[in-house]
């Protein structure tokens, strides 16, 4: 494997257009008032958290420090100190890392493969919305209200089930609810949108249906309903139950949306439970309709990526807006890692990918080379002479 002169973490950085980066700090004016330490340098001390795994201002400073003779290779003069990192985490705005993000997904993205294991037949967009709390000790963040003792913050996230990232992503208090979320969001006519039960509010349901949104959602166990008609399922799918179109009967339910629904009941062998699947959708099969809903399970992997693989449960500042930098930190890092992953010929399992380039940080190695042949073969040695 062939050396070159630069980390790593150098490597991984340049796969960012410099231009969108430049242009979002021109934007927002990132570098006034920053204290000796413009935006790059911070982005760089951030993901390097987020790619190293540390947890304090202290390592992120001293983790730098330590990378002397890489630090001109990063686009940095010199480490930042902790108070510097303190100080510009609180001040420099954190929509910027947000846009960043975005700008980042539509660079990268026509990159990343496409995965439609389920939804090829549609020939439409699947999109995948749910959310997780991020727990916060409320007497250091003190703005993070979630319950009397408890504080958090609510990733809610809209996954495009194309590319298994967030095509739409907000970060709010615990205490904002999911639907007021989904609510102000956009989803383009003819796409699909698959939701758990905690979503299910019939206007907003009737809202996407006029818009030529279908959902695959759950039904609600107290949902008063009416069979308008039954049809017969397809004795090779087991797993289907039975398949219905219905009409809402309860009285607020029923103004609020008023024409047919279907619900599809299966069964998850898996976890041992029946589930009746609600959808607006009368035509596809019912086999379609329950593919689409375990295909739910995505966006649960990806939070469980988020927090197991990244830094979203220590923050290393308590404002508001430290957190949020951090928290989009941590979401370039995993685009960045995706995009890496895709690309690669190897065939990397995410969690591995990240453990593997954390250890060779700023080992000095060509990135494809070493992500298309990250294991190393030795050839044989020759025979050796024994005395018996």
């Amino acid at each position: 494997m062939s050396i070159v002169k630069v980390s790593l973490f150098s490597q991984v950085l340049k796969q960012i257009d410099s231009s969108i980066f430049n242009r979002l700090v021109t934007k927002h004016g990132c570098d006034k008032f920053s204290k000796g330490i413009n935006t790059w340098t911070h982005f760089v001390s951030m993901l390097f958290m987020q790619m190293s795994k540390v947890d304090s201002l202290r390592d992120i400073s001293n983790g730098l420090r330590s990378a002397t003779g890489n630090l001109s290779h990063l686009g940095v003069e010199k480490a930042p100190s902790k108070s510097s990192i303190s100080y510009i985490n609180k001040k420099r705005k954190a929509i910027f890392f947000e846009e960043l993000y975005f700008e980042l997904l539509e660079q990268l993205e026509p990159s990343i493969c496409r995965r439609r294991k389920y939804a090829r037949r549609l020939k439409r967009k699947v999109f995948i919305m749910d959310s997780s709390i991020i727990p916060l000790c409320l007497s250091l963040f003190d703005w993070a209200k979630f319950r009397t003792k408890k504080g958090a913050v609510k990733l809610h996230a809209v996954l495009d089930y194309d590319t298994g990232l967030p095509s739409y992503a907000t970060i709010t208090d615990g205490k904002k609810h999911d639907v007021k979320v989904a609510k102000d969001t956009v989803f383009p006519r003819d796409s699909v949108l698959v939701v758990d039960r905690a979503y299910v509010d019939y206007e907003w349901l009737y809202n996407l249906d006029s818009s030529g949104v279908f959902f695959v959602t759950r039904l609600k166990s107290n949902a008063d309903v009416k069979v308008v008609q039954t049809f017969l399922t397809n004795e090779k799918q087991e797993h289907v139950l039975s398949d219905q179109d219905i009409e809402l009967t309860g009285f607020y339910s029923a103004q609020k949306y008023p024409d047919k629904l279907r619900i599809v009941k299966v069964y998850d062998k898996e976890n041992d439970q029946t589930l009746i699947l609600l959808t607006n959708n009368l035509s596809w099969t019912a086999d379609t309709i329950s593919q689409l809903y375990k295909a739910r399970w995505d966006v649960e992997v990806f939070f469980k990526h988020l927090k197991q693989l990244f830094r979203i449960k220590t923050f290393v500042g308590t404002s508001e807006n430290a957190v949020r930098i951090q928290m989009w930190c941590s979401m370039i890092a995993i685009l960045l890692f995706s995009y890496l992953k895709q690309k690669a010929k190897y065939k990397w399992n995410l969690s591995n990918l990240v453990t593997f380039l954390r250890i060779n940080l700023f080992v000095k190695i060509e990135l494809w080379k070493w992500l298309n042949n990250p294991i190393i073969k030795k050839a044989n040695p020759p025979p050796q002479n024994t005395l018996f």
